[in-house]
């Protein structure tokens, strides 16, 4: 079994023959079957291949983060946040591109970063409240500690603590503030993306009322509309060949010959 990088030719043929699957191609190759699909899986997240029927639907999301992968500002998101944040961020980018299935123009990508960004420091916002929560908790029990030595407690002691949990309590109306101030501005940018529930079922509710909200529920929904075409051109096969059998000549119960489907285009000499 071969190794190394796919060559040229290896990838033209894959190209070529992408429609018969990453197994298939593997074998013909006699290379591994995952580092086949892997590679095939990486051009067409960049769009140097066509996605193949075979991958289906569930490689939407793993296609976006493919994508998210190969964007220039990874680098910047990569020095700005933890790797639990990147896991995070990627969970969402994943999810949120393939909701609007990547239906996305490059001012929408921004906002979509913009978003993930505000429920990344959202999390913070909450994590460093729940640290103050536990920090003052332990304070105060060692206030309770130190002050039932009566006369023996060290006043200095206690000063320090309560010092230190007025600055918490001060921190942890901060964070509260800015928690609120981040929900604001999350909850106005998933209103300008027209991504809350209520104005997809608003949407939902209009395609039904109009021809033009139709056609804008299907441009906004290019999976639904591929799914559309594809039914349509299954039941257009099926029924040319229903036609070519059925213009036929067929022997009847009675003994009579005739053709079932009779036209000036399907009738016999």
């Amino acid at each position: 079994m071969k190794k190394g990088r796919i060559s040229k030719q290896e990838e033209k043929y894959i190209l070529e023959n992408i429609d018969i699957g990453f197994e298939q191609i593997s074998i013909d190759l006699d290379r591994d079957k995952n580092s086949v699909l892997d590679f095939i899986k990486k051009k067409v997240a960049k769009g140097v291949f066509p996605q193949p029927v075979w991958l289906g639907r569930k490689f939407d999301e793993e296609k976006a983060k493919y994508d998210l992968s190969f964007r220039p500002y990874w680098v910047e998101l990569q020095a700005q946040f933890t790797q639990d944040e990147l896991k995070l961020f990627e969970y969402h980018w994943t999810r949120i591109i393939s909701q609007f299935a990547d239906d996305v123009i490059p001012t929408e990508e921004i906002q979509v970063v913009d978003l993930i960004k505000l429920e990344l420091l959202m999390n913070r916002s909450l994590k460093s409240n729940k640290a103050n929560i536990e920090n003052i908790s332990a304070f105060e029990a060692l206030i309770a500690e130190e002050r039932q030595r009566g006369t023996d407690a060290d006043t200095e002691t206690v000063f320090n603590l309560e010092r230190q949990i007025a600055s918490l309590r001060a921190s942890q109306e901060s964070l509260n503030r800015d928690y609120r101030d981040l929900q604001d501005k999350k909850n106005k940018m998933l209103k300008e993306m027209k991504a809350t529930r209520e104005q997809r079922v608003q949407r939902f509710e209009d395609k039904e009322k109009s021809w033009a909200g139709w056609i804008s529920y299907l441009i906004s929904n290019p999976q639904i509309t591929l799914e559309y075409g594809r039914d349509m051109e299954l039941m257009r096969i099926a029924m040319e060949k229903e036609k070519n059998r059925l213009s036929e000549y067929h022997k009847y119960t009675d003994g009579m010959v005739d053709q079932p489907f009779l036209t000036p285009d399907t009738v016999k000499e």
